[in-house]
């Protein structure tokens, strides 16, 4: 029996246990986590190697009582600033009180997700999805207390999660909508097409004149390439120079991140490469997955990108491209939602979950959630056509073979360990 057998078929008797990434090594269920995901273990194992500054990394991993681990969460560590995506009025009060209190909303955490994006779980169908998450909700307090954490955030698990992950909010997380991403459909013949049917005549207007912007500047080169350490000299600035003009920071990647990310993603990497009299103007790294392409980070020399509008003609490359590889579907992470909207991308719901162990202190961190989410404080979202679906109630599934409803609602599938 494999490891993902011992998981679906016979759950109950699983304990969960923190691990290290040396204590997982040779792990057969570790080489095989996530393996149908855009990142699998060889992503997790870069941000670790790459990302080391204000994060400890740990794992849950299920122990089987032979001793085989039969799944794997990554979580990690953090001190977190709750009012890093608040609105300016409860900020300005926040900074006020920690003239007095310096770690005022300044709290150890444990998340349990990728430091980078969207966060997925080590279960390969429904049935075990939801089985690992009742076994995760009813412990995961207790791990979080050993590792000196106070507040426990699920991060950025997608929207198709949300049934399983009930399990959570039955035992007093709070279910709040993280920045989404997006999608846009390009299952068009060309970039031509896709404007001529999916947008309206005065955005095809617009678009024109900004790609005759770029045309009447010197000319631009595109080049695509499955390694970007050659360029890093060239191309971290650029993305540093992204990163600090927005308004909302979260991680902040490295030079070795970069770097490696070739390697460590395979042939799923693509970096774009805009090259303007020599130098490299604007950079895009990017990760392909079954019929979607994902633009991850950008970079610009802001001294053209804004004259010269280089975000639309770099997305105007990169869909071109997706489309002739025929891919249908071309993704993007948070941020920078205007330019997306009038393009017709749709919201990409991400959820956290939020609970503080302490039940005074969850009692508190609920009622100041609704302060503090950055996506109310984000005025274009509410524009896109599909805004609701990131405050959506779960689809309630019907119980599994021999459950009753009330089993499914609060019988945990594991046993603890």
């Amino acid at each position: 029996m494999t490891p993902t057998d011992s998981l679906s078929r016979n759950p109950e008797t699983g304990r969960v246990q923190v691990m290290s990434r040396a204590e997982l090594a040779g792990c057969v269920r570790w080489t095989q986590s996530f393996s149908g995901e855009r990142k699998d273990l060889r992503y997790y194992e870069l941000l670790e190697d790459t990302l080391r500054h204000g994060y400890e990394y740990r794992y849950f991993a299920v122990v089987e009582p032979g001793g085989a681990i039969s799944a794997i969460q990554p979580f990690f560590l953090i001190e977190q600033d709750l009012i890093v995506g608040a609105g300016p009025g409860i900020s300005v009060v926040v900074r006020k009180v920690r003239r007095l209190w310096p770690r005022f909303l300044k709290l150890r955490t444990l998340m349990v997700g990728c430091v980078t994006g969207e966060a997925q779980l080590d279960a390969r169908c429904e049935e075990t999805a939801r089985s690992l998450s009742r076994l995760l909700s009813e412990h995961i307090a207790r791990h979080a207390a050993r590792q000196g954490a106070s507040l426990i955030v699920l991060k950025e698990f997608p929207a198709r999660y949300r049934d399983p992950l009930e399990a959570f909010v039955a035992r007093g997380f709070k279910r709040i909508p993280s920045m989404p991403m997006t999608r846009l459909n390009i299952d068009y013949a060309s970039f031509d097409d896709y404007m001529t049917k999916a947008l309206n005549s005065a955005t095809r207007k617009k678009l024109r004149k900004k790609f005759q912007a770029a045309a009447a500047a010197p000319p631009i080169e595109l080049s695509i390439v499955s390694d970007l350490k050659p360029y890093i000299d060239e191309v971290y600035p650029l993305y540093l120079q992204v990163y600090r003009r927005s308004r909302l920071h979260f991680e902040k990647l490295t030079r070795d991140y970069f770097s490696e990310l070739g390697r460590a993603a395979g042939d799923k990497a693509k970096f774009f490469l805009w090259r303007q009299g020599g130098s490299i103007v604007a950079f895009c790294a990017c990760l392909t997955h079954g019929d979607s392409f994902y633009a991850e980070y950008v970079g610009f020399d802001y001294r053209v990108a804004l004259d010269q509008h280089l975000y639309h003609y770099v997305v105007r490359d990169m869909i071109t491209w997706a489309i002739g590889n025929k891919f249908k579907w071309f993704r993007s992470s948070g941020l920078n939602y205007d330019p997306k909207l009038h393009l017709r991308h749709q919201l990409d719901p991400v959820d956290l979950y939020v609970k503080h162990v302490s039940p005074i202190g969850n009692a508190i961190i609920h009622r100041l959630l609704p302060w503090i989410e950055p996506v109310r404080q984000d005025k274009t979202l509410p524009k896109f056509a599909n805004y609701s679906d990131l405050w959506a109630e779960p689809r309630k599934p019907p119980p599994m073979a021999g459950e009753t409803a009330s089993d499914e609602q609060v019988a945990p599938t594991f046993a603890s360990g």
